[in-house]
C-alpha cells in the first residue's frame, strides 16, 4: 500500500484527507483498518460530506483524530467529538471561526454554537455556490489588507455583485458573532 510505504519512508506525523469529490475515492474501513495501525497516522482531515463518516469515524477509530473538512458541518463534527476545523472562511475570518471552536469544542456550549454557526451558514452559502470558492476565500483575505496576487487562469475574478454580497455576509456575520460572544 503506497501509504504505508511513505508512512516509513517519511516517519513523520500524518493527516489523512479523506475528500471522495475531489480525489474519486473514498478511505474505506479496509484502508483505515490497515493506516490506523501506523503510530504515524494520527488525524484525518474528513471531506466527504457525509454525516455517516463523522459516526464511523468517531465510534470506529477514536484513535485517529477527526478534523472538520465541510465548512457547513462543522458543528456536528464538534458535537462528535472533533477537535481541529480545516476551514476556508478562517482565512479571512480567524476570530469568529475561533469563536465557534471555542464554544463548541473548549466550552462545551453547544446552545451558542448553534448560534454561531447560524450567523456562518450565509457565509458557507457564499463560498459554495457559483464555483467561486477561491475566488471569495482570495477577495476575503484582500479585504483584511493582505495581497493575495492575480488568480491563476481559467479562474476569474468576483464581479461587483459577487464582492457586495460577501461583503455584506461579513459584516452582518462579524456583527451577529460580536452580539453572541458580548451574552456570553
Amino acid at each position: 500500500m503506497n501509504a504505508l510505504t511513505i508512512d516509513r519512508a517519511a516517519d513523520l506525523p500524518i493527516m489523512l484527507y479523506n475528500y471522495p469529490g475531489r480525489m474519486g475515492v473514498s478511505m474505506g474501513e479496509e484502508f483505515l483498518d490497515i493506516v490506523g495501525r501506523s503510530k504515524n497516522v494520527c488525524a484525518i482531515k474528513e471531506s466527504s460530506g457525509d454525516i455517516n463518516r463523522v459516526h464511523l469515524l468517531a465510534r470506529d477509530y477514536p484513535h485517529i483524530q477527526m478534523s472538520c473538512g465541510m465548512d457547513d458541518q462543522a458543528l456536528e463534527f464538534f458535537a462528535w467529538g472533533a477537535r481541529s476545523w480545516v476551514c476556508a472562511g478562517s482565512n479571512f475570518l480567524g476570530p469568529q471561526h475561533v469563536a465557534l471552536y471555542q464554544a463548541c469544542a473548549v466550552e462545551g456550549n453547544f446552545d451558542k454554537g448553534r448560534r454561531i454557526m447560524s450567523a456562518m451558514m450565509p457565509l458557507m452559502r457564499v463560498l459554495e455556490q457559483g464555483g467561486k470558492f477561491i475566488q471569495c476565500v482570495k477577495y476575503g483575505v484582500t479585504l483584511n489588507g493582505l495581497d493575495t496576487g492575480a488568480l491563476m487562469p481559467p479562474l476569474a475574478p468576483l464581479n461587483k455583485n459577487e464582492k457586495r454580497e460577501l461583503e455584506q455576509v461579513i459584516r452582518v456575520l462579524t456583527r451577529t458573532i460580536e452580539q453572541i460572544q458580548a451574552e456570553g
